[in-house]
């Protein structure tokens, strides 16, 4: 089968949901079928609505049995979807109109991606929260939950090791994410700031994704004097980013919304709670007081009562780290997840075939 996989740029960009879009790829390829990567130029929004204009595009989206399109690049797809005769599986982390925005935002947000979602034949969802977002939005299709996994770094971690780093100081805090508005590090930073004791934050991640958002965190570290107790990493390979979580405490990445939080369940490979909020995936993946936290969005006070709860009380740490490792291991790995995700695309395809028609071109009224 001929598949092309419609992404923002390169897929080896560093996120949660190329790492996503990269599983899948490899899966589809080791079950013997052709995976072509078609590569969209990364725009602003407006000016990726543009791009429905290209006839190049267009072009490049046709000769495929089957087309899976990351659906953050709605924007730059809604317009061309009709004219695909491939049946179309939209891959959807989570939605943009989900986010909080102005207003205006919101309701263009909410427009372009219900006309996208009804170009799609068919989703694969990362979460039943994004799922009932996107049916909400759009109505059903036919669809799966194939949940992201956690177990990239295959961490050598025993309870042992868990209960005896939990005695050790500093308190060691990671922050693992692109440094973007939506990711919550200003909020981290703020809640850190009311935090007394003996602590350390780890921020690792992209810090050119928005350098004038990054410039503020570290700005704000600096306003708030905790500016030593803050180190800001960049970018780390796999390697480094597994040492610095094995030496942690807890995960915090207080994000206003994630479709499911791969970080999450990455950091509970290594025995970490994670604190995360309520908006989003994560509430599937973390139970609030036994292996991690649930925040409001923004909530700066209670971030910082989740880190004094942990800092102040070790025996506490011990026993949500030891039960963050268990949640970890009870958890589909990538096989199992993106096996559930390819026999899905292969049942779309062979629905399409059987049915020997070209894919239905939806409008909106």
């Amino acid at each position: 089968m001929r598949v092309g996989l419609v992404v923002y740029g390169d897929l080896g960009t560093t996120s949660g949901g190329y790492l996503y879009d990269r599983r899948l790829a490899a899966a589809l390829r080791d079950a013997g079928h052709r995976v072509s990567v078609v590569s969209l130029p990364e725009r602003d929004y407006l000016r990726a609505l543009a791009d429905n204009l290209d006839p190049g595009i267009r072009s490049g989206l046709r000769g495929f049995d089957l087309l899976v399109e990351d659906e953050l690049c709605h924007p730059s797809l809604v317009g061309h979807n009709r004219a695909v005769g491939a049946p179309i599986v939209a891959v959807v982390h989570h939605l943009r109109s989900s986010e909080r925005w102005p207003a205006w935002r919101e309701r263009l947000y909410r427009a372009v991606e219900r006309r996208y979602l009804r170009t799609a034949d068919a989703a694969i969802y990362a979460s039943d929260a994004t799922r009932r977002d996107a049916e909400r939005l759009a109505g059903p299709r036919p669809s799966v939950v194939a949940r992201p996994a956690g177990d990239r770094f295959d961490p050598d971690v025993d309870p042992r090791t868990i209960v005896a780093r939990a005695d050790r100081d500093p308190f060691r805090i990671a922050f693992v994410g692109n440094l973007l508005p939506r990711k919550g590090l200003r909020v981290l930073l703020r809640g850190l700031a009311r935090v007394s004791g003996d602590w350390h934050l780890s921020v690792v991640g992209n810090d050119d994704a928005d350098p004038g958002y990054a410039d503020d965190a570290r700005e704000l570290a600096e306003t708030f004097g905790i500016a030593d107790a803050v180190r800001f990493e960049g970018r780390l390979p796999d390697a480094a980013l597994a040492d610095r979580l094995a030496e942690s405490h807890l995960l915090a990445v207080p994000s206003r919304f994630e479709g499911y939080g791969i970080v999450y369940l990455e950091g509970m490979g290594f025995g970490l709670p994670a604190l995360a909020t309520t908006a989003g995936g994560a509430t599937e993946l973390v139970t609030h007081g036994e292996d991690g936290f649930l925040v409001p969005p923004g909530d700066a006070a209670a971030v910082a009562a989740a880190v004094e709860t942990l800092l102040s009380d070790r025996d506490r740490l011990r026993e949500m780290s030891l039960t963050a490792r268990r949640r970890f291991e009870r958890h589909p790995g990538w096989s199992e997840s993106m096996a559930t995700a390819r026999r899905f695309l292969q049942s779309v395809a062979d629905e399409s075939e059987r049915l020997g028609e070209n894919h239905p071109k939806e409008t909106e009224p």
